[in-house]
């Protein structure tokens, strides 16, 4: 990969480690599905219900895969710059059971009610976001204003203005931020941005 320190530049360096990790899953998945094709489908090799069901499959292995990439790559970025954090999961849940993707310090402070509010933060990770970016808003009922980073490009005006007025920050990596509008990059949240704010909230 190219040379990227994720203390420096963590916007340079989620990207390039998407981008490479991108091309190694494409020569992977590539080698598996030929193999596949190969093979046929079904007893006589042309059975279309078979065929479908394996692309569904591939389909859904691409999307879970890059999403899971996304989460563990910030989550590397987040320990390198040694901020506190955790993951959601079974046991790391908020309200009616929600998964936040990163919650700011931890779940023990947001459980905490002697712990104050303005010192949490909850992050959600899409790549690309379209409507499921509303997920986030349900996630932390503590966390009023939620953040939510995203790879995603040029999303319009009308959704950004949407995020805003319902109290969602928007982080986006900082050189695709030149896809979106001006009017858009005077609010937008870059990475790097993001991990100063944690830093100096836990430093108080």
């Amino acid at each position: 990969t190219q040379d990227t320190d994720p203390l420096t530049a963590p916007d340079d360096t989620i990207i390039n480690w998407m981008s490479h990790e991108e091309r190694l899953f494409r020569i992977l998945e590539r080698h598996i599905v030929r193999n596949r094709l190969l093979q046929g489908f079904g007893e006589k090799g042309d059975d279309v219900d078979v065929f479908v069901t394996f692309s569904l499959s591939v389909q859904n292995r691409r999307k879970s895969r890059v999403g899971r990439a996304f989460e563990n790559h910030l989550a590397c970025i987040f320990s390198d710059n040694k901020v506190h954090f955790e993951q959601g999961s079974t046991k790391n849940v908020t309200e009616n059971n929600s998964k936040p993707d990163f919650l700011f310090p931890g779940f023990s402070d947001y459980r905490n009610p002697a712990y104050p509010e303005s010192s949490l933060r909850l992050l959600g990770a899409k790549t690309t976001c379209k409507d499921r970016w509303r997920q986030v808003l349900a996630e932390g009922a503590r966390v009023p204003s939620k953040h939510l980073v995203t790879m995603e490009a040029a999303i319009s005006e009308s959704q950004t203005s949407e995020m805003k007025a319902s109290g969602l920050n928007l982080i986006v990596p900082s050189p695709i931020q030149p896809t979106y509008t001006k009017n858009q990059q005077a609010w937008l949240l870059s990475l790097a941005d993001f991990i100063d704010e944690i830093k100096y909230l836990q430093k108080k």
